[in-house]
């Protein structure tokens, strides 16, 4: 039985499907989709929703959306969880309409049990004057538990030389939408690197990319994808938010015990 106090998300995002070639010869978006669904199942886990966070598709490959739909759907029945998704810079309003919850429209706010969700289009690395109005409107009266906010392109800058100046545009207009919100915590994505950050008082949960991951050393004027998949398992309670990042490249163990046999005194 799920606990009704705890709200569990699972936080995926930078897709980068592709119809046809893989992705720089090798990243198989849907099987990575697939991946995620195994890992979670196996670990257990179970979310009361699912959040991608955009670049569903690599730019150009939009004949990949009918197989991502799928692909979602498909992890939405093994994790037994609703999927949300929003637009990344890589996809295409345009031709993403096909997907489920984007048929009228790419903002859009729903309800999962006692957590508020409300799905933002930054697409093209800002948010409008229409979406940021219609986004005080919601948020005027609180909900239950209070809001998760879902967008693309993180509020905050990367620590990385290199992607600190590809973030949201105009964040401040932003935070003003914000402003006296019940807004309990940011998801967005677009770096390919995880990040935890505070925004104008809220906290940012940046998700790491199921494609590639972005390092650091690569040189003051380089970017470097690695060949790392990822995703994030977020909690929302009354009083608290916490984000773990997940590799699904698996590590061979130091040790293997029983989850009763640990302590908070215990260390290895």
């Amino acid at each position: 039985m799920r606990d009704p106090f705890k709200f569990s998300i699972l936080h995926l995002s930078d897709v980068h499907a592709t119809a046809g070639e893989l992705l720089y010869g090798q990243v198989d978006g849907l099987a990575r989709l697939r991946q995620v669904g195994d890992y979670v199942v196996d670990a257990g886990v179970t979310p009361e929703a699912v959040v991608v966070t955009g670049d569903l598709v690599q730019r150009g490959h939009w004949a990949a959306y009918d197989r991502v739909d799928e692909a979602l759907r498909e992890l939405g029945e093994r994790v037994n969880a609703p999927v949300f998704t929003v637009l990344g810079n890589h996809d295409s309003p345009a031709q993403a309409r096909r997907l489920s919850g984007h048929t009228d429209g790419h903002y859009r706010v729903v309800t999962v049990g006692a957590l508020r969700l409300v799905l933002l289009d930054s697409s093209s690395g800002i948010l409008d004057a229409a979406q940021r109005a219609w986004l005080s409107e919601t948020l005027a009266e609180p909900f239950g538990m209070g809001t998760v906010v879902a967008l693309h392109h993180a509020p905050v800058p990367s620590p990385l030389p290199t992607l600190s100046k590809i973030g949201l545009r105009d964040p401040q207009l932003f935070a003003d939408a914000l402003a006296t919100s019940d807004t309990r915590l940011i998801l967005a994505g677009h770096y390919h690197h995880p990040m935890n950050a505070l925004f104008a008082g809220i906290p940012v949960a940046v998700g790491p990319s199921l494609a590639y991951h972005q390092v650091m050393n690569a040189g003051p004027s380089t970017v470097s994808g690695h060949d790392l998949a990822m995703f994030s398992l977020v909690q929302v309670t009354a009083d608290q938010v916490s984000c773990a990042p997940i590799s699904l490249q698996a590590a061979h163990p130091l040790f293997s015990t029983a989850v009763s046999s640990l302590t908070s005194t215990t260390t290895r």
